[in-house]
């Protein structure tokens, strides 16, 4: 049969379901914070991640000693992929960098969708977690130090 569903295909479509929600979640807040990287780019980030590390550990497996394969270099290449896109939302203008809380979120949400694509659900869970926290509760305390120290007219949103 041409499309085949067996418990294989059902944990891949789980994992990729997974990573999806996870980076929607990640996307959700920057999408609060007014920031032009939302729910839908940190969700396709999360999903493409995770898509390219089941692909990889699917075909290492279909050719296990056939073919000479390392997941780790698709992970690698996610990385630098992502990098390339987070460096594109980075602006410097006036001695003031914006974009660095957004793309280190994209980041993540790469990794997230990588862990997920490994089978570490909880390791990608708790990652959302605690980015979410980040992004969120450290906003107050990074605001209440500028504040403390005189920076009053920075926007601690997404330094």
């Amino acid at each position: 049969m041409f499309f085949e569903i067996d418990p294989t295909t059902l944990t891949i479509f789980f994992q990729l379901g997974l990573a999806a929600f996870l980076g929607l979640l990640l996307g959700a807040e920057r999408s609060v914070a007014g920031k032009s990287a939302g729910m839908r780019t940190f969700a396709l980030i999360s999903l493409g991640a995770c898509l390219f590390t089941v692909i990889s550990v699917v075909v290492t497996t279909q050719y296990l000693g056939k073919v000479n394969f390392d997941p780790m270099r698709v992970t690698s290449a996610i990385i630098t992929g992502i990098g390339f896109i987070g460096a594109g939302l980075i602006l410097f203008r006036q001695n003031i960098m914006r974009g660095l809380t957004t793309a280190a979120g994209m980041w993540i949400s790469a990794g997230v969708g990588v862990g997920v694509g490994f089978g570490l659900y909880s390791i990608a869970a708790y990652t959302t977690l605690l980015t979410l926290f980040i992004f969120t509760a450290v906003w107050f305390i990074e605001a209440k130090i500028k504040v403390r120290f005189g920076r009053h007219n920075v926007d601690p949103i997404d330094e």
